[in-house]
């Protein structure tokens, strides 16, 4: 393979995940979850929330992240968006990512919606005129009145979401990740956020996560899907074989090691 092969088929990848695991560290109590800072004789219990995923998703697919509750989906999706990082392994996302999922996450809650998006517009490295046109279209799309000028901790929990899934949809995002359970404000809005996403997902070469229950949302969007079980990938393939797998009798996936109490 050539040198220019190589890169061609490096710059199709969004994202790639490389033997991948996230552990995380239970204890007793808060009291014990301080003391292990500075003593490894505190017992925990680890649990790995995702276990030695492996994949690629190519530019521009659509994909469905699907499994029950508690299957490790959540956590992969914040590896995505870079909220945790991995335990161990490799994970390389290419693309300004947008995630519909925690809304509310990451506000200052002393500066004003307006403000908040400017810090917003600052964090991703926009320019000015770039964030001007963010805020337009941020402030429109929320549609919450002079509230915008006001500090975001006399918001209601739903101004917040406005807000929030207004500044993630209007990014021109290249990797969208989208939870179906998203809900925000009354039934027109929600109306209004599902008409953005589909018009997000429509556009070419943009790479859709969608994480869903639905088997008629993840065939009408998605052409490919990934089952977690128990944090370790399942399936992956056709979106028809993996809704098939995973409503189809199966046997249970095996624990994943390293669960037990440790007392170091």
């Amino acid at each position: 393979m050539t040198t220019e092969e190589t890169t061609t088929k490096a710059d199709d990848i969004a994202i790639e995940f490389k033997n991948v695991s996230k552990r995380y560290k239970l204890y007793r109590s808060d009291k014990h979850r301080f003391l292990g800072i500075f003593s490894k004789r505190i017992g925990f219990k680890e649990v790995y929330a995702n276990s030695h995923l492996s994949f690629t998703i190519k530019r521009g697919e659509s994909v469905a992240a699907i499994g029950k509750n508690g299957a490790g989906k959540s956590t992969m999706l914040k590896m995505i968006t870079g909220v945790v990082f991995p335990t161990t392994g490799q994970i390389t996302v290419n693309g300004r990512v947008s995630a519909l999922l925690e809304l509310t996450a990451g506000f200052d809650a002393e500066l004003t919606g307006r403000e908040n998006i400017t810090l917003r517009g600052q964090i991703w490295g926009l320019s000015k005129d770039a964030i001007a046109a963010l805020e337009k279209e941020v402030v429109e799309f929320a549609d919450i009145g002079d509230y915008m000028d006001q500090p975001m901790r006399t918001y209601s929990s739903g101004m917040k979401a406005r807000v929030g899934f207004a500044i993630s949809a209007s990014i021109n995002p290249e990797i969208l990740v989208v939870d179906e359970a998203l809900s925000v404000g009354d039934k027109a809005f929600r109306e209004k956020c599902d008409r953005k996403i589909r018009e997000i997902m429509e556009k070419e070469n943009v790479t859709v996560i969608f994480v869903t229950h639905s088997r008629a949302a993840a065939e009408a969007i998605c052409s490919r899907g990934m089952v977690l079980e128990k944090g370790r990938l399942a399936f992956d393939g056709p979106i028809k074989d993996a809704l098939d797998y995973y409503e189809g009798p199966r046997e249970p996936a095996a624990p994943i090691p390293g669960t037990a109490i440790t007392d170091a």
